[in-house]
């Protein structure tokens, strides 16, 4: 089959991580970032950096979106929907949440009919995404997404389909509000070793081997005990993402990830947003 000719909206870690992946498949890549310089290193042949969105999809079946949030999302869409060949599939990949998503569905739906939208976020962070370790929630007509599922293929190991688009967003919001919990409890635990006279290698120490030994810890321990908070996800993205999984479950049953809210916008506040998430570990220690 052949391969489908593929627009990046996005150049971040993530963004970044899947052309280049869809590259080293050989797919012929276009690409598109506010900052261009970060697509930079990506020229080669094969792929080419656009300076708009509409020039970077003219010439792509499948184009992907890897963007912060609905409005962006939508606003970048908006500024390339005229130029999107003819019966495209466009995969919305970003956290955008139940309402976000829908909004965007909504706008394909009434401007380019003939499009087939697929939401397809992803389980995994910058350095699984790098190696093509990521897993894609999909939703949306999977008998029309041959194209898609070929490009899910190159950048994921697996893709799992939920249902009708927007049923990925939501088990999205499910993966990650696991995900900032476990955090934000490795964190305050770590806190509490700490002051029984426990450095993080032993707290690993003491989960390696057993069902509580989650790999995703031990990779925050080794952030928190050296001080290296090089984001694989940023703290202030994270915080978005646990706002909008309050917003769409029932806040009432949810006062944990509620609270964490409120803890993380404050680190946020504080000037940490940049940072990878387990940077809130140095928050709760500097906090008297």
């Amino acid at each position: 089959m052949k391969q489908p000719e593929v627009a990046v909206l996005g150049l971040g870690a993530m963004g970044h991580a899947f052309a280049s992946n869809l590259l080293k498949k050989g797919f012929a890549v276009y690409g598109w970032n506010r900052s261009p310089e970060k697509g930079e290193d990506l020229t080669q042949p094969g792929f080419t950096l656009a300076d708009s969105p509409a020039a970077a999809v003219s010439r792509a079946s499948v184009i992907i979106t890897m963007l912060p949030d609905e409005k962006t999302t939508r606003d970048v869409l908006t500024q390339a929907l005229s130029e999107i060949p003819q019966g495209a599939t466009v995969c919305q990949m970003g956290t955008l949440g139940v309402e976000g998503t829908e909004k965007l569905h909504q706008l394909l739906s009434e401007q380019r009919p003939d499009i087939l939208f697929l939401d397809a976020p992803v389980s995994g962070t910058k350095a699984p995404a790098e190696n093509a370790q990521i897993t894609v929630l999909a939703s949306g007509d999977r008998s029309r997404a041959g194209a898609a599922e070929q490009v899910f293929a190159a950048i994921s190991k697996a893709t799992l389909w939920q249902g009708d688009a927007g049923a990925g967003s939501r088990m999205k919001l499910v993966v990650n509000s696991w995900l900032i919990g476990l955090m934000q409890s490795l964190a305050e635990s770590e806190r509490l070793a700490e002051s029984l006279g426990f450095g993080p290698e032993a707290f690993w120490q003491a989960l390696e081997g057993g069902p509580l030994a989650a790999p995703y810890a031990k990779v925050k321990l080794q952030m928190i005990e050296s001080g290296d908070f090089s984001p694989q996800m940023q703290l202030i993205w994270a915080l978005k993402d646990a706002k909008l999984a309050v917003e769409a479950g029932n806040a009432a049953q949810l006062p944990a990830l509620d609270n964490i809210t409120r803890l993380w916008q404050q680190a946020v506040d504080d000037g940490l947003g940049a940072q990878d998430l387990a940077v809130i570990s140095r928050y709760l220690a500097e906090r008297q």
